[in-house]
């Protein structure tokens, strides 16, 4: 089974696939469009998502060495950086962050992939309005009745496409914000 899922949070994706190994199916590949590959299963399984900087070839082979030495199957990952795909069988001992400190580790990182992210969308924003504006149409604003609702109808759903990495960084705002505050609530205890 393959499904096309797109996330901006990964704790929401992290969600989604275990209750897609709740329902029997296993995740086999995960491509970067976003295009998952389940096969059916019997044996429980949990799935656990780390978000890593870029990493030496020495230091990534032993961030890998030590989640397999503890059941982990990596089901999809890289040294460049970026979001690191864990899945092994249920055993009851699910958690990849064992200690407080590697927790606040885990949503200091999420807190930079959200904030790298949005800075990208924030920057592609800029660039895509500094000249234009949303609206394109030249003179839509001096026109009249009907040939200005025509124009204007016809334009708004490609405005609202503009606006998307607009929308974005709110999305990886509000994603910063709720792993900070994860953040905050670790350190104070």
């Amino acid at each position: 089974m393959m499904r096309l899922k797109v996330f901006f949070n990964i704790e929401k994706e992290e969600e989604w696939l275990n209750e897609q190994l709740e329902k029997g199916y296993l995740c086999t590949n995960i491509s970067s469009l976003g295009i998952y590959t389940f096969e059916r299963t019997n044996k429980r399984y949990v799935v656990r998502l780390d978000y890593q900087d870029y990493l030496p070839k020495k230091r990534f082979v032993e961030y890998k060495g030590i989640y397999e030495d503890f059941g982990w199957n990596c089901v999809k990952g890289t040294r460049l950086g970026g979001i690191q795909y864990w899945q092994k069988e249920d055993d009851h001992q699910n958690e990849i962050f064992s200690d407080r400190q590697s927790k606040g580790n885990y949503y200091k990182r999420l807190m930079s992939y959200s904030c790298m992210l949005g800075m990208m969308c924030l920057i592609f924003s800029y660039l895509l309005y500094k000249d234009s504006g949303l609206y394109l149409t030249e003179g839509l604003w001096s026109m009249k009745g009907a040939l200005f609702w025509k124009a204007f109808l016809f334009e708004t759903p490609f405005v609202l496409l503009r606006s998307l990495p607009a929308f974005m960084v709110i999305i990886f705002a509000s994603s910063f914000y709720k792993s900070y505050r994860k953040y905050s609530m670790l350190k104070e205890k």
